[in-house]
């Protein structure tokens, strides 16, 4: 197995995996020499997806907008789980990494006097999300590619795939990846190690994400020992088109489409009459599904999901084509007419983690409780600060990115900068052999279970039983086949026995990784019996503060999850009623 040194190895390649990159060769004036690590193409990261904007108060005072109100609506969006001094920080530093980016060449839309343009998103008080039309995450992704590849000291890894997480007395000492052109296994070791490999909404089937977003970064720390923090908070994008799945971003609603019924009324105001369409996402996502159940919903006979409409045509051609160009292609191209002259099919799709790995308030990995892994951070979607709690807003999601992004980069640089001693490659010695002998054993593996009927069988049970609303009695059903479907994961064979670009070998393992999260989701739903945020239970249709104001973290077994918790830390905004 080859052996490579670096100072820091950075595993993803999305905004916040390259952000951390960027700011540790910042730091070290090019003296660190930092790999980054992209099972896909960098530039294929599932950040380029992320369409309606990032945000942040650059301008206080306008509208009436301020730090502080940005701060209380990611609170209350969140439902009051958020840790308020993560959410402060995401606040006071969002403006500074919007003007950054500016400072990149990312094209924001700008009004008549230069201003960066903002939009209204779901659950904020003032219009202060600034975009790129509607291809934001790609233009924030390409400016931070095109500077990282300015850099001689940063080696850019694509198509590499990280199989193992190697620890050793809460310290970070290296990762096991694949090189998919010709499935060679090689060794990193590294002073510091930053995992940014975003969500994992693929354990669903009918998803925004790509096929590629299966939390495998998640499922490392989790299979090393770490624990996961709020895995059942997954959110349901509200406009997802159907049947694909493909996003309909939520810009669509900010710019002002309206979600109607069979019957063609606009809905929302049964459910949020203040904000409508623009409701935080579980709210409209509930509302959805609520109109579908009581059948006022439309029926696609091919693909046998119902939904409902967004409705743009009112919005007239030309500002479709200025704001949202992305979505009138996409739906043309996918669906085969315009939306500024037919409404759109959508429906609830998985689209965002907003639990992960357990860190700190500063990206720092967490073994339990109270201990640091000496060494190892998450940042972005994989890590859970927790500043979403129990329900992101949109467009805050590309702000954490970034901001931790930054941080957790410097906290790395300035670690491996101090420190000149690398992990020896003899005292994980026994991991690496441990490593090897199980991509050998999958590889020679007879078993009679084929993997994608097993990942088939996972999607159909986490969209049935593990969606927009929860029932004891469904998580309960979720939980027993999840223990089956691992069992029989043992029992798993490869096809292909080839070693260059096996995509047969990596999806196996990525499938492994998503039916462990998966039962981290249902363990953590089913101890949870209240209704908070993106986690809608029917049989507990409140929220519970005294006894669920609080963190799940979830740990590894043999058999099933073991659930802990945490206090929510609280500072400033002490929960009252969540109503929009």
């Amino acid at each position: 197995m080859e052996t490579l040194k670096y100072d820091i190895v950075v595993l993803g390649s999305g905004i916040a995996g390259m952000r951390a990159a960027l700011q540790a060769a910042y730091v070290s004036k090019g003296k660190l020499h930092i790999a980054l690590i992209s099972k896909v193409h960098a530039m294929r990261s599932h950040s380029v997806s992320a369409e309606g904007g990032i945000s942040g108060v650059l301008y206080p005072g306008e509208n009436g907008d301020s730090i502080e109100l940005h701060a209380l609506d990611t609170v209350k969006g969140g439902d009051y789980l958020g840790d308020q001094p993560a959410i402060e920080i995401l606040v006071n530093e969002a403006p500074n990494e919007i003007r950054f980016f500016d400072h990149l060449g990312v094209p924001w839309n700008r009004t008549e006097d230069g201003k960066i343009m903002l939009r209204a998103f779901g659950g904020m008080t003032i219009p202060r999300t600034a975009f790129a039309a509607d291809k934001t995450g790609f233009f924030m992704l390409n400016a931070l590619y095109d500077n990282i590849l300015s850099f001689s000291n940063i080696d850019v890894y694509h198509e590499h795939f990280a199989t193992h997480l190697i620890i050793k007395n809460n310290k970070f000492k290296g990762l096991i990846v694949m090189d998919l052109s010709n499935g060679e296994l090689k060794i990193f070791i590294a002073k510091a190690c930053i995992i940014a490999t975003g969500g994992a909404s693929r354990v669903y089937g009918f998803t925004t994400t790509a096929y590629s977003s299966t939390g495998d970064g998640i499922a490392l720390a989790y299979k090393a020992g770490i624990p996961l923090k709020d895995m059942e908070f997954v959110q349901f994008h509200p406009t997802a088109l159907v049947p694909s799945g493909i996003l309909i971003t939520e810009a669509a609603r900010g710019e002002g489409g309206y979600l109607i019924n069979n019957e063609g009324k606009r809905f929302m105001e049964k459910y949020a009459k203040s904000k409508m369409e623009l409701a935080p996402r579980d709210i409209v996502s509930r509302a959805i599904v609520t109109e579908i159940e009581q059948g006022r919903g439309f029926f696609d006979e091919v693909s046998g999901l119902s939904y409902v409409l967004l409705d743009l045509r009112h919005l007239g051609e030309e500002k479709i084509d200025e704001r949202l160009p992305m979505i009138k292609e996409i739906v043309i191209k996918s669906m085969g007419f315009n939306p500024a002259k037919e409404p759109i099919p959508v429906r609830p799709a998985a689209h965002f983690t907003m639990g992960g790995i357990h860190t700190n308030l500063y990206g720092q990995v967490m073994a339990d409780k109270e201990t640091p892994i000496y060494g190892l951070w998450a940042a972005g979607e994989c890590g859970c600060v927790s500043v979403h709690g129990a329900n992101r807003l949109g467009s805050n999601s590309l702000s954490q990115c970034a901001i931790w992004g930054r941080m957790i980069g410097e906290s790395a640089a300035k670690l491996a900068l101090e420190n000149s001693d690398f992990p020896e490659i003899n005292e994980i010695k026994d991991d690496i052999d441990k490593a090897e002998k199980e991509i050998d054993s999958m590889l020679s593996s007879d078993g009679n279970e084929n993997p994608y009927n097993l990942r088939k069988e996972l999607w159909e049970t986490m969209d049935k039983y593990v969606y927009v609303y929860r029932s004891v009695e469904g998580l309960e059903i979720a939980k027993k086949k999840l223990i089956e479907l691992r069992r029989r994961y043992k029992n798993i064979s490869i096809t292909d026995k080839n070693k260059v670009y096996n995509s047969n070998l990596k999806e196996a393992i990525e499938i492994g990784n998503m039916i462990e999260l998966a039962q981290a989701i249902v363990e953590g739903g089913i101890n949870r019996k209240e209704t908070r945020g993106a986690h809608a239970m029917i049989e507990y249709p409140k929220r519970d503060d005294t006894n669920f104001l609080k963190h799940t973290l979830i740990y590894r077994t043999d058999s099933y999850p073991r659930v802990s918790y945490i206090d929510v830390m609280i500072t400033k905004w002490k929960p009252t009623e969540r109503v929009y």
